[in-house]
Formats: structure tokens, sequence, C-alpha cells
């Protein structure tokens, strides 16, 4: 048998010039002990904190507290399969959830896995899941209007796009419900809508999201679950996820809505991880740094520059009180962190007054600047005449006679209060808000029985569409109030409520 020894000699050559020395290098560590969520792994002195880590059962942990000897890891799914003196490896790479359109009417877990059976979701878009919020140059001041669709909150406490606005209150007041609507009135807005349940019941949640599948809101919507019975890993990063996958549309010049329900929950999540990690307690057992969590969090949320395209983030924490206390630890700090807040009071909300606000504490510091000019305009001391009205009911209830003026001011107050009244998810178009407002608070409805006061709405709505459009076209057009439509308005309410006087 005789080889040809050019042959072989060109194949070494290929052979050498193709090849490319490939080192597999990556830290390996061991577990020291693992339970409640946390492991404790050594051997991985290289690994940066807020770095991914990966088990040998596939799981994924986060380099949560770099000591002198161990790693501590909060681990991101299944703990129970993980056992002492398994290898640990760092992958060298930040925790990222995948982002872009491929999310929206789908159901996710805080790592972006599909918890709806729908499928893998297909993006090769990702974000990280924890980045430094943009600076100051890069925002501008709050001046588009977020419209809720609840007539009490874009009258008084009025939102933005890009602020943050509390909503708080004891747990069955009503907060998810205000988020929810808000969600539902997005639609044909452009604003993309993320719902991040934080430690919430499952089955509450579901009947959340078939809410949304109904009024068909899931099609432009996002909901991120770590739900109760999830580990305190998974609660904690869900709403640093849910605001990843929100902010691809801000910083691609889009607008997006995130709900974060509730904040509670996460921040007792985040306490549980520190005191397994044996950091040290602070008020209320709460790690030194809880503000921290939350402020970084929140800050994200923002109305960017024009050079950065425009686009904006609004986010609408929940946070839970008990007993009403709002001057309890993590209350205090979300206030302080937020640019106003929806006060939900137990004993509005049990006397059927829903949405249950308490226009005295309840307040956005933003103003007028979120405000369309024709609501500015019709509903500019509803606040203070809401909250001044609780004052004098309260001192009418002693049953010492009243002036004619002040008896004129409660029953004008009695009529707003039953005017503001909204049900659930059913919000309002804004120009009906208006028209509304502005017949309540000039005092077209002084005659009207306050019983009657909701089918008077119902009705005018309903004239206005069928009788005056032209009305609702030119709010549309232009949202002002003018002293031409002011007038035409004011007619509009005379001829109805001869209509409403004669069908009673």
């Amino acid at each position: 048998m005789k080889f040809n020894s050019d042959e072989i000699a060109s194949v070494i050559q290929q052979e050498i010039a193709n090849y490319s020395a490939q080192i597999d290098v990556r830290e390996v560590g061991r577990v020291l002990e693992v339970g409640d969520g946390i492991a404790q792994v050594y051997g991985l002195s290289g690994v940066m904190a807020g770095e991914m880590v990966r088990f040998k059962n596939g799981a994924v942990g986060l380099a949560f507290n770099l000591e002198e000897n161990s790693v501590g890891v909060i681990i991101l799914g299944d703990y129970l399969q993980i056992f002492e003196g398994e290898e640990v490896t760092s992958t060298g790479t930040l925790l990222s959830v995948p982002v872009g359109d491929e999310l929206l009417g789908r159901v996710v877990d805080p790592l972006g896995v599909p918890l709806d059976g729908k499928g893998p979701i297909v993006t090769n878009k990702t974000r990280p899941v924890e980045v430094i919020a943009t600076g100051v140059a890069e925002r501008q001041p709050v001046h588009e209007p977020m419209q809720t669709g609840i007539k009490a909150i874009d009258a008084m406490t009025p939102i933005g796009r890009g602020q943050r606005e509390l909503i708080i209150g004891d747990r069955k007041t009503g907060k998810t419900a205000i988020a929810v609507d808000a969600i539902i009135n997005q639609k044909d807005s452009g604003v993309k809508c993320f719902y991040v349940a934080v430690g919430q019941k499952e089955s509450t949640v579901a009947g959340v999201i078939e809410k949304l599948r109904e009024t068909g809101a899931m099609d432009y919507t996002t909901v991120i679950v770590a739900g109760a019975s999830d580990p305190a890993p998974l609660q904690y990063i869900a709403p640093y996820s849910g605001t990843a996958m929100a902010e691809h549309y801000m910083f691609g010049g889009g607008h997006a809505l995130i709900v974060y329900d509730d904040l509670s929950k996460q921040a007792v999540a985040y306490r549980e991880l520190s005191l397994l990690m044996r950091r040290p307690p602070g008020r209320e057992a709460y790690p030194g740094d809880v503000f921290y969590c939350h402020s970084r969090l929140l800050e994200r949320s923002a109305k960017l520059s024009d050079a950065l395209g425009g686009g904006s983030l609004t986010s609408l924490p929940i946070i839970e009180t008990l007993e009403g206390e709002v001057s309890a630890y993590i209350p205090t700090n979300v206030i302080s962190i937020t640019d106003g807040q929806i006060y939900l009071q137990p004993d509005l909300f049990f006397a059927g007054i829903k949405p249950a606000m308490n226009a005295g504490i309840s307040v956005s510091r933003v103003g007028g600047a979120a405000q369309v000019k024709a609501m500015k305009k019709v509903a500019g001391g509803l606040r203070l005449d809401l909250a001044s009205f609780r004052e004098l009911e309260a001192f009418a209830q002693l049953g010492t006679e009243l002036d004619p003026v002040t008896q004129q001011r409660l029953d004008r107050g009695y009529r707003m209060v039953e005017l503001l009244k909204q049900g659930q998810y059913a919000p309002m178009n804004t120009i009906d808000e208006i028209l509304v407002i502005y017949a309540g608070t000039r005092g077209h409805l002084d005659k009207v029985p306050v019983s009657e006061v909701g089918r008077w709405e119902k009705g005018f709505v309903q004239f206005l569409h069928d009788q005056t459009p032209e009305i609702r076209q030119a709010l549309a057009d232009k949202p002002e109030m003018t002293d031409e439509l002011i007038e035409k308005i004011d007619a509009a309410l005379k001829l109805y409520q001869s209509e409403f006087n004669t069908t009673k």
C-alpha cells in the first residue's frame, strides 16, 4: 500500500490552518448549604454582585451577598432540587429578560417564561433586569395627560405620562380596580400596559386576566406573575423584570404604563431574603436599604427628553396599609418617592362611594400640567370643594341650624359625590367626563334629587351622543372651554333638563 506524502502534507496543513484554540474557562463553585430560596456557595471568588449563576439542575441564581469566604445566592426557580456539594458555575452575564411585541397578550413569570400555555416566546431582544435610571438631563417635565377614565381621578388627581402616582389604602378598598380601569382605558391610545402581580392569590390574578381579555385590553398588555406560592426571590425581582419589559417601549419613543400590585408584598419578600442572608434588620425588621429597593425601581419611570425620542413610562405602584396607617415604614417611603397618591378610605368604600378616594389626602404633584385645558377649567376647585364638603358634613351631623349658603354648599356636595361615583371596569371618555363635571360644578344638578343623579348622568351622556354630537366634536377637535362652546353646553343642558323633568 503506497502513501502519497504530498496528499498527507496538504491535509495536515489544512487542519493546522483551520485549528483555533478554544478554551472553556468558567469559574466553578460548590453549594455549601441551601434552603428557603437561598444558597451559600464556596469558590466563586470572581463573581460580581447581581451576576447570574447556574446550578446543576438548570435553575438560575443571582449573586446577592458577596462575603469573604462565600457568596450568598438567591435562587430564581426550584431550590428543592439543589443539593449540598453540587457544582455552581458563574455565567459572566447580568440577569436579563426577553422584551418586545412578542410579550404582548402573554402571561409570564419574572424570568419571561410563559405561564399561559400558548407556547414559547420567540424573540432575540433582551434587556437587563437592573439598570440605572435615566438622569436629570435626559428627562423633561411631565405634560401629557394619561387618562384613567375615572372621573374622580382625572378631575382631582390627574396623572401624566411619565408620572408615578401611588394608589394606597387598606385591603379590599378597590386599589386593583382603579389600576385595571386605567389599563382598560388605554385602548386605542397606543400605550402598552404591564401588570405586575406580586404575592397575590392566583385566583385573584386569574380574575384580573379574564377581565382584561373580556375588554380586549390583553391585546396591548403583558401580565408578570409572581404569586403568593412563588419563592421570595421571584417576588422580589418581579417589579424590576416588568420595568425592563416596559422600558423597551419607553426607549423606543413609545409610551408604557406599568402597575405594581403591590409593593408592600415585594418589600416583605425582600425582608425575608435579607433576614435569611443575615443582613442587619432595621425598622420593622426591614433591611436598611429597603428605601433604595423601591427608589431605584420607581426612578426608572420617566418622561424622556425629545433628544431621546420623548418616550414615557408611567407607573401606578400600589401599597396596602393596615388600619389606614399611612405613617408606617413602607407607605411613608413610597409616598416620598412618588409624585402624588390616591388614598382610598375604607369607610367611604363601605358607604358605597366608589372609587373611595379621600379628596383631602389624595394629591397629584404634577397637577394641572397633566390635564387637558377644558378639564382644568371645569374641575379647578373641585378637590378643595369636596374636601371642605367633608368638613361641613361632619359639622352638619351635630344637628345645628345651617344658613342657606352653607346648606346650598352641602346639597351640591352630596350631588357631586353621587356624580363622581363610577362602576368597576367602566372607564369613561374624557369628553363625557368634562361635560358631566361641568354640569355638576356649575349647579345644573342642584334641583335633581340625589337618588336620581346616576340616572340623570347616564341620560345626559346618551343625550350628548345622540342629539348634540357637534359639542363633543368641538371638544375633541380643541379641548378648550370657549365662551361660544359654554353657551352651547348650557343650551343643551337646559333642553335635556326639561326632557328629564317630563320623563320622571
